[in-house]
């Protein structure tokens, strides 16, 4: 089989993913060890049979180990045939955000509405992330009132395509420029900008309405 290309980098992402040690997911796909370890560390073709009990290991698909596919949107495929909807509770969702990673902020911009992708973190109970001062978000993350903030949404979701399932959690609630005077208040907040570069205004949401799914395959 060819074009395993980054199959190593993938594996250990699953694996990571999952909090497994290479001796878990190794006896999960009835392989030894070492040949785990070495998949990890060395760009090879492994046989089909492998790498389909390494996939169904990590609960993810051949196609996804192999780098297929990576320029198409998440979620290909079919739907399960009787998929169950789950309401989560507020408790349930800030749980599945808080180690932080990319998420969508919505809000009315100068062109209409407006989705755009961020890196953020949970800080102090708030999203947390980071963009440009005088930036486009910046102007229009901003009332022109004072003290009146501008309430938007923030979404992430997580999709397991293997399985057909995920989950969709959305917040709502005021977007708040912290100033230099407050800046002490996310001086723990550690985030990166997505879209890289000397961006230094960091934008704070308090969820007011925080409401979540989960879709299960029956």
């Amino acid at each position: 089989m060819t074009g395993t290309g980054d199959l190593g980098r993938r594996i250990i992402h699953h694996r990571e993913r999952l909090g497994l040690t290479q001796e878990q997911v190794a006896e999960r796909a009835d392989m030894s060890p070492g040949y785990l370890k070495y998949l990890e560390e060395n760009a090879d073709n492994p046989d089909h049979g492998a790498l389909f009990r390494l996939a169904d290991a990590l609960g993810t698909t051949t196609e996804d180990l192999l780098g297929g596919g990576q320029d198409r949107p998440p979620g290909y495929g079919p739907a399960t045939a009787h998929p169950r909807l789950e309401a989560m509770d507020k408790a349930e969702c800030l749980r599945l955000i808080a180690p932080g990673g990319i998420g969508r902020v919505a809000f009315n911009g100068s062109y209409g509405p407006t989705v755009l992708p961020v890196n953020y973190t949970m800080h102090e109970g708030a999203i947390v992330f980071v963009t440009a001062v005088g930036g486009a978000m910046d102007q229009d993350l901003r009332t022109g009132m004072e003290g009146v903030e501008l309430v938007i949404a923030f979404q992430i979701d997580n999709i397991d395509e293997a399985n057909r399932e995920g989950w969709s959690v959305l917040v709502q609630g005021p977007a708040h420029h912290v100033p230099e005077e407050e800046a002490a208040s996310v001086a723990g907040a550690d985030v990166t900008p997505w879209a890289g570069g000397d961006r230094k205004l960091f934008i704070r949401i308090v969820p007011q309405r925080v409401t979540g799914r989960r879709i299960h395959a029956m």
